[in-house]
């Protein structure tokens, strides 16, 4: 069943990419589309057979591959990384749905797009060191050709600039997998046969120090997060969808399962400087979004501090701000996709991004009224406001980490209020007032700019009434998880 989500895209990809025969932009984008649903109908249907009472890893898939190095083919899903799989589906549909239906050289844009897909879902589903970096990194060139060769302007800086920063990262996480097999003197790189705690405390800090800037470079957390605005900004509407939606969750998700999961003490040891490394991103992307005239960016700026929250629910570790984290990740995907839709139909539309050149963009008559709306719709579920995923997110997550780092928690709330004022900037200056002369006798706004936009408002809604459809899948794997961390955490405190 999981291999099954994995050769789908590969499949469609090749498919689209060696047909004999000339593919037209809008076959090249039907197929994969019908690909894609039947990746993400595929995964709602594991969900359907998943046991959200089991902790250990269902579905597992375990084949001999290289033998020499000790890596073996191990699949598995828990309820870590089973919403994150449903979300890549999702996103990776919505993504291609938006794709302009005459799009150039389509054939290797969808096969790229696919090819993302099959190594984002990979990564979440290896339960092997070496394979999450094969899957890890196999995401990367797709990614840096999306960019290069589909993106704006400037799409040769910023697509050299995240192939740059994302091969460090990848070069620091495989020398933390390397040390952590053989100096735990494993016989493997699987997950089950890692034993790490008899490693030292200085060894398990050398290691984890290098978890941490690798997959910080991913999320991406202060100082390692120039590349994201410049990437964003260049990249196209569909790909930013996936890349913020997706792929920054990767380095998310390997923080909490290669880093709090398999290295407990170090992390217990450091969880006060993570909680306080926390705060720095959040407040720092919040205060650069204030200042950008760029929507875009101002979105792509919002990314960073919202993804600081995760960090700060992890360095507390306790089940329910590692609940909170889980489900921040899943609402940030669905939110910042939505924002970035609705800000590409905004320039598609008029032409511009610009903060000071657009206004008046609610005008009924002659302006964006619907996108205007589901702006707003999105714009209140990024900072909070309650009956939207993004409020029960946030009030778990800082609910549980409340606990153990008051401060810290206190001044990351402050993100919060922060939010609200740079998104009420953006939706004052470009929606509200009398229409910009600049930006008259727009273009009809068709359905189908509209329907990706309003699937995830509604989704988002329905997350926020009722949370416990996704909670009901990852709570006792959290649990789990973070019960030994945070038996950890608690004896370093009392030391």
């Amino acid at each position: 069943m999981l291999s099954t989500l994995i050769l789908l895209p590969l499949i469609g990809a090749a498919f689209i990419g060696f047909y004999p025969a000339g593919i037209t932009a809008k076959i090249a984008r039907l197929v994969a589309l019908i690909f894609s649903v039947i990746i993400f109908v595929w995964s709602i249907f594991l969900a359907t057979q998943f046991n959200p009472g089991e902790i250990a890893q269902q579905f597992a898939e375990s084949l001999p591959w290289v033998d020499a190095i000790g890596l073996n083919y191990n699949l598995g899903v828990d309820g870590l990384s089973l919403p994150l799989i449903i979300l890549n589906g999702l996103l990776t549909c919505i993504a291609i749905y938006s794709s302009d239906e005459s799009q150039q050289r389509p054939r290797f844009y969808y096969s790229l797009i696919l090819l993302l897909s099959a190594g984002v879902t990979g990564a979440f589903l290896a339960q092997d060191l070496l394979l999450f970096f094969l899957f890890y990194e196999l995401e990367l060139i797709p990614l840096y050709l999306l960019i290069a060769i589909w993106g704006g302007a400037k799409r040769g800086y910023a697509a050299t600039k995240f192939l740059i920063y994302t091969a460090f990262s990848g070069i620091v996480i495989l020398a933390s997998f390397l040390g952590m097999v053989w100096l735990s003197g494993s016989p493997s790189f699987g997950l089950a046969t890692l034993n790490l705690q008899s490693l030292s405390l200085g060894t398990q800090l050398l290691l984890l120090g290098g978890i941490l800037v690798g997959f910080g470079v991913k999320i991406p957390l202060v100082p390692f997060h120039t590349w994201l605005p410049d990437a964003h900004v260049e990249a196209s509407t569909p790909i930013s969808v996936l890349l913020a939606g997706v792929l920054l969750k990767l380095g998310t998700y390997g923080l909490l399962r290669f880093g709090m999961d398999l290295l407990p003490d170090a992390w217990a040891y450091l969880a006060p400087w993570l909680a306080t490394w926390a705060v720095v991103s959040v407040l720092f992307g919040a205060s650069c979004a204030i200042a950008q005239t760029d929507m875009k960016k101002m979105v792509a700026y919002s990314s960073i501090g919202h993804m600081g929250y995760v960090l700060l629910a992890a360095a507390a570790s306790t089940p329910l701000s590692v609940l909170g984290a889980v489900m921040q990740m899943i609402s940030h995907g669905l939110i910042s996709a939505m924002l970035f839709l609705l800000v590409g139909v905004v320039y598609k539309k008029a032409g511009s991004r610009d903060l000071d050149v657009l206004r008046g963009l609610l005008n009924p008559e002659r302006g964006l009224p619907v996108i205007g709306s589901l702006m707003i719709v999105g714009v209140m579920a990024s900072a909070g406001i309650p009956g939207m995923v993004g409020f029960i997110s946030e009030f778990i997550l800082f609910r549980g980490s409340f606990a153990v780092f008051p401060v810290q928690t206190l001044l990351a709330m402050l993100g919060t209020g922060l939010t609200a004022v740079y998104f009420l900037i953006l939706v004052n200056r470009a929606f509200f007032g009398r229409l910009s002369a600049a930006v008259t006798n727009l273009p009809p706004v068709y359905w189908s700019d509209r329907i990706p936009a309003i699937i995830l408002a509604v989704i988002i809604v329905i997350f926020g009434i009722q949370p416990n459809w996704l909670v009901h899948y990852t709570e006792a794997t959290i649990t789990t998880m973070v019960k030994t961390n945070n038996h950890h955490l608690v004896a370093n405190r009392e030391l």
